[in-house]
């Protein structure tokens, strides 16, 4: 299928299709959704707004596991 998108996910170009739901990415990368913190073009996104956002040719995110301990 050509109809992927391109997008920069922690710096490295990814595929994808357009209007893939932001926890569905994350799932599909290998990430647990309930464990990490998404910024989404520059801007630390809130979990509120995870399901609402979609996937767009050109959109840049940094996602960080969130590591517990002591």
């Amino acid at each position: 299928m050509s109809n992927q998108i391109t997008i920069q996910i922690n710096g490295e170009p990814r595929s994808c299709l357009p209007q893939t739901l932001l926890p569905e990415l994350l799932q599909q990368l290998g990430f647990n959704p309930r464990l990490v913190a998404v910024e989404y073009n520059g801007e630390i996104l809130h979990r509120q707004y995870w399901q609402e956002t979609k996937i767009q040719q050109g959109d840049r995110l940094e996602v960080v596991t969130i590591v517990g301990g002591g």
